[in-house]
This record gives C-alpha cells, structure tokens and sequence, in this order.
C-alpha cells in the first residue's frame, strides 16, 4: 500500500495540475450561482472565496466584496453579510446589534423566498455549467454514432438468453426510442437486474424480447474497475458503420441537457441501489480519487477534461442539494419549514442541525478517502 502511495505521490504534478483545473472550474461556478443571485437580491457578499484556510492572494470590489484564493483548494464559499461562518449559519448577536441601513442588505433578515433562491442557485449553477460544457463539444466536436446493430451476441449472456441474433436493429427500450448504439448502453448500463422490453427490428418484422441486464464489473483503459448492467451484444466496427454527428446550437443546448440528465439518473440510480442493497459503496470517490481521474482524462486531451469538468459539475450539484445540514439542501430543508410553520426554526435546532450535518459530511469525506486508498493499494 505504502508503494502504491508512493507512487501516486511521485506523479503529484501529473494528477495535480488537472485536478485544481477541473475543481476549481466547478467550484467558481457554484459560488458564482449564490453570489449573482445574492447581488439581484440585495444582499452584501462580505467574501468570495476559492478554497478555504489562509488567503494566499486576494483583493476588495467597489461593494466591499473579498475575492479570496484561499490554501486549500477543496471547495469555496460565499460569505453574507450577517454570517457567522462559511457555512452561512446566523450571526445572532451581529444580526441583532445591526444598525438599520444594514439590514436591508444582510442574508438572513430577506424573505424566505430569496434565501431559498440564493441557495437553490449553487447547485443550478453547476448544472447550467455541465449543460454548456456538453452542449459546446456537441456544437463544435459532435459525437459518433454507431446505429444500434447487433453485430455478435456473448454465449450465455442475458442478451442470449433473451433470443438476441445478429443483425437485429435495437429500435427501442421500454417504449423510449433508441437512435445509436450508445443510447441503447446508457440505459442497460443503468438497469442492473432489472426486466426491460426490447423492440427489435428483425428483417424488417418487429419483434419484442425480454432482457435482464447483467451487473458486471468491467476495467477501463487506466485499470479502475467499474460496475455496470450489461446484456452481452457487441456493435459492428466497421468504419463505414461510424457517422460524425455535429449539432446546432438549439440542439447542442437538448443534447447537453440530456447528457445531463443522464448522469442525474444514473446517480441517482446508484445511491439507490447502495440503500437496498443492489450496490457496493466502494464506487464512492474523495479527492484522491478525483485527482487520479483527473491526471488519468488529461492524458486524453483537453476535451475529454472538459467532460469530466461537466460530470463533476453535476455530482457536486448533486451533493449540494443532499438534504443534510451544511450543505445547501440542508438550508432549503430549513427554509422549507420555516415557510409552512410560518416563523424560523430556534437557534439551538439549526445549531444541532449544523453540528449533526458536519459530522455526517466529515464522515463521508473520511468513507470517500478511504476508498480511494484501498483502491490504489488493489491496483499495486
């Protein structure tokens, strides 16, 4: 183990390069949601801050705004006016001593609408930023597309057992229609064990069969296991059999949405499948396991970087809307209540809610860190 960390620590500018290039890219944009919204709303922004601890370098705004590059780079934040820490938990005796002309402009004396808006906005940030980033390499690089022809079918896979033959064209997958091979992968790949209906154009008749996708562990290029639903068909590689598609603007901008939605899904889908059981939590990453992604995708190019920018963009959105206080969805949760109950929760309830969310994000990033130290000592 202490090799294989040995090792990843010798590559340190390699992984580490790419990694700040990506984070920093998601969390500009996150931090950039809460303070264009904070400013439409009235509310003074005291610091904006990438990364947390000790200023490296920073410089004041005409509206008295921080902008702070910050030592350790593993997230950012925004902070109000009226805040009493980064986590944008209320400053009670500042909030109560404040003069008059102030408090106009102080996050936590705003409408619960607003709040709930400045907050909300983090997230939807980085779902904004992933729909752009897809939506640009869809404009300019486009995708390939292999029609979804059965070119071979594994012996005694689920696509076999489910009467799959060479030649047939998959046309759709629980009635929602199937264009290109990777339409048909994105949805198996997401449907372990579960029974799909498959329309098959099969020499010109349609033909329904029943599949149950496999889950299988499979290896990419850089040796990182992943598990994923397979049925056991391989595509055609014929080069005749492969067409760049490049979009329009308005289409690139559907497209990127989907993508979006796509990797939502599969999250989803995934933290799911960890609470019943259907999945291991070893697939759940920390930083180390970021910044190995990310020294790994930069080896293939800038673009294929900035795909892992919008897919990371996404998981942060992701998290962020988690209902554990701390976090943004634990702040909607409050504001939730605190518009049907009609007054604010007590100050010692969202004090506990605040120590509770704390120990339940270190407690991840701990479980997270882990896994990225066993999984580089299973690859030594």
């Amino acid at each position: 183990m202490l090799e294989s960390l040995s090792a990843l620590g010798s590559g340190a500018v390699t992984y580490l390069v790419p990694f700040l290039f990506v984070l920093t890219i998601v969390v500009f944009f996150h931090e950039l949601g809460h303070f264009l919204v904070a400013r439409w709303c009235g509310v003074k922004v005291d610091a904006f801050s990438i990364g947390f601890g000790p200023e490296i370098v920073g410089f004041n705004d005409r509206r008295g705004t921080r902008w702070r590059l910050s030592w350790i780079p593993l997230g950012g934040y925004v902070k109000f006016h009226g805040d009493d820490s980064v986590a944008s938990s209320p400053d009670q005796d500042a909030l109560a001593t404040m003069p008059e002309e102030e408090r106009s402009s102080a996050f936590h004396l705003k409408p619960v609408s607003q709040r709930a808006a400045i907050v909300a906005a983090g997230p939807i940030a980085n779902f904004l930023l992933s729909i752009v980033i897809f939506a640009a390499i869809f404009a300019t690089v486009g995708k390939f597309v292999t029609p979804a022809i059965v070119d071979e079918v594994t012996p005694d896979s689920a696509a076999a057992a489910a009467g799959f033959q060479p030649g047939d064209v998959v046309e759709a997958i629980d009635g929602e229609p199937i264009s290109a091979f990777s339409d048909m992968q994105r949805i198996v790949s997401i449907s372990p064990g579960r029974t799909l209906e498959i329309v098959v154009d099969r020499g010109g008749e349609p033909v329904t069969l029943t599949a149950v996708p496999e889950l299988k562990e499979i290896e990419d290029r850089f040796g990182n296991t992943h598990r994923i639903g397979l049925l056991g068909i391989q595509r055609s590689t014929q080069p005749d059999q492969v067409t760049q598609v490049r979009y329009s603007v308005p289409a690139a901008l559907w497209e990127g949405t989907k993508e979006t939605w796509f990797v939502i899904e599969r999250t989803t889908l995934y933290l799911v499948g960890i609470i019943v059981g259907r999945e291991d939590a070893d697939q759940l990453g920390g930083p180390i396991r970021i910044a190995e992604m990310s020294g790994q995708v930069a080896q293939l190019g800038f673009l294929a970087l900035m795909n892992l920018t919008a897919i990371l963009s996404i998981s942060i959105g992701f998290l962020n809307l988690m209902p554990v206080p701390m976090l943004d969805g634990g702040h909607l949760l409050f504001y939730s209540i605190e518009a049907a109950r009609g007054r604010p929760l007590s100050e010692r309830t969202i004090d506990i809610g605040f120590r509770v969310g704390l120990a339940l994000v270190l407690m991840l990033m701990l479980f997270a860190t882990w896994n990225d130290i066993v999984s580089i000592a299973s690859r030594s």
